[in-house]
Order: C-alpha cells, then structure tokens, then sequence
C-alpha cells in the first residue's frame, strides 16, 4: 500500500508541475503579447488564444488532478450554523445530485469532444476536440468527488478521496 500511496503523491506532484507549466506559459504568452503588439507594433493572434486554452486547461486540469477537498472553496454561511444532520443531509443530496447530473451528460459530453475534431483553432490550428478533451477528466473527477461527498455523509465520517486527510468529521 505504502508502494501506491507513494505513485499517488508523485503522480499529484507531476500534476502541479502541469498547472505551473500552464501558468508560466500563460504569463510568458502574454509578455510576448504586450512586446509584440505596444512595442513592435506587430498585433499577433495566437497569444490571445494560447492564453484562453492555458488558461481552460489549468482550471479543469487543476480540479480533476491536484485541488484537494478540503481546498474547495464552498458557501457555508448556513451550513456552519445547522445541526450535523442537516450539514450531512445537504452532502448527500448535493453530492448525489451533482454526479448524477455530470454522469448524465458526460455521454453527451464525450460526443460533443469528439465532433470537434472537425473544426480548428483560427491561429494555432489545433483541433477543438484537443482544446476540450479535458472537460472529460474533469467531469469524471467531479462524479467521483460528489460520490465521495455522498458516501462520507452517509458514513458520517470525513472523505479520504482526492487528498482530503483534514479529520473533519461530522460533529
């Protein structure tokens, strides 16, 4: 097991080292921009779609592989303040509601990924279908998620899933 957990953590770190490629590509892509367009007088098109692509990539990217559980940002002004019941009824239900409706139209999804294959970015070229492949890791992720979320209230004990290690259970 220790063997495992020891390929998981890597495999995360490699994960980040995508996210940070991503970003630096996205500042080092829009340095180019500036300098070509305010410096050189010469407007080009690619960055700007580098960027947005970067940028896609890097958030749907970074939920499905790297952003643990207890990093998500959630409004809990009012599950603060319910009783444990409450809180774990409102996991269950959204998590359970949340993956079915993402596992609902990823079949939907999967088509729409492929069909774009017949079309091209305007400057780079690159197939939509590369461009929005990650939606399909992405959308997975946040089944598995949601299901762990329901699977936690319903045990009434903190999810292990995706790195959440916080302790924090149900009170």
């Amino acid at each position: 097991m220790d063997r495992l957990t020891d390929i998981g953590l890597w495999l995360g770190r490699r994960a980040e080292n995508v996210c940070a490629v991503l970003l630096a590509s996205m500042f080092v892509t829009f340095l180019l921009q500036v300098l070509f367009r305010y410096f050189l007088n010469l407007p080009v098109g690619w960055t700007v779609e580098w960027v947005t692509i970067a940028w896609l990539w890097g958030i749907l990217f970074g939920y499905a592989f790297v952003v643990r559980e207890v990093d998500v940002i959630r409004l809990d002004l009012v599950y603060g303040i319910v009783p444990p019941w409450l809180r774990r009824g409102f996991d269950l239900v959204s998590g359970l509601t949340v993956a079915l409706v993402f596992a609902w139209t990823l079949p939907q999804a999967w088509d729409y990924v492929a069909f774009m294959s017949i079309e091209r970015t305007a400057y780079i070229r690159l197939p939509f279908s590369i461009v929005f492949a990650i939606y399909i890791p992405f959308a997975v992720a946040v089944i598995l998620r949601s299901l762990a979320t329901a699977w936690a209230a319903l045990r009434g004990a903190p999810s292990k899933v995706f790195g959440d290690h916080s302790g924090h259970a149900y009170d």
